[in-house]
């Protein structure tokens, strides 16, 4: 799948993606219980908030999803429970927004920007952040897309929608630290522990 660098973009409506650490491990945790040692992937919607190009993700739920696959085509993401839950978290913080989706990847697949159309239904630039649940080496295990039209060259050539990839990062208020510090501490999970590993490197 073709993606476009960042610095090819100008102006470019996201300049960053901020991920908190809660929402890395509710989205590793729903992994382990849903799709561990299966070929399969999670899904989920991203809430927080966006100001000035930086995408702030502060909460997350997961969503519903199967599909097929020989054929990417064929897909389903359970709207409703979307809808339902949604509501749910709107009635504990109304400043959280939907701001995009997740995806367990561990990469890009063909059939992400036709899930990523359903969110420009929530938010004007939705972003989808892939986590990898399973990473095989240090560093940030997030990368941040949103979509733009790419205009071809050819005037006879349709234009399509492609992904560019964006800058993300690991961050966290002080409770937040302090909450997911007591939370690490006795984790034995090695998916979470690798995970605990990384963050406790960057802060």
């Amino acid at each position: 799948m073709d993606v476009i660098k960042t610095q090819q973009i100008s102006p470019r409506p996201i300049e960053k993606v901020i991920v908190h650490p809660l929402v890395l491990l509710s989205i590793v945790d729903n992994y382990n219980r849903v799709a561990k040692d299966t070929r399969k992937r999670v899904i989920g919607v991203l809430l927080g908030t966006s100001f000035k190009g930086t995408v702030d993700v502060t909460n997350s739920y997961a969503v519903p999803f199967e599909e097929d696959e020989k054929d990417p085509s064929i897909w389903f993401l359970d709207h409703n429970y979307h809808e339902s839950m949604f509501s749910m978290f709107k009635r504990i913080n109304a400043k959280e927004h939907v701001v995009g989706w997740y995806s367990t990847g561990p990469k890009l697949r063909e059939n992400d920007l036709d899930i990523h159309r359903l969110f420009h239904n929530y938010v004007p630039n939705p972003v989808l952040v892939i986590i990898d649940v399973q990473p095989k080496e240090l560093g940030i295990p997030t990368k941040a897309y949103y979509d733009v039209e790419e205009v071809k060259e050819n005037a006879t050539q349709k234009s399509q929608k492609v992904f560019v990839h964006v800058p993300s990062e690991i961050a966290a208020h002080e409770v937040e630290e302090i909450g997911v510090k007591h939370l690490l501490r006795d984790v034995k999970d090695t998916t979470i522990s690798t995970l605990a590993t990384e963050y406790k490197q960057m802060i």
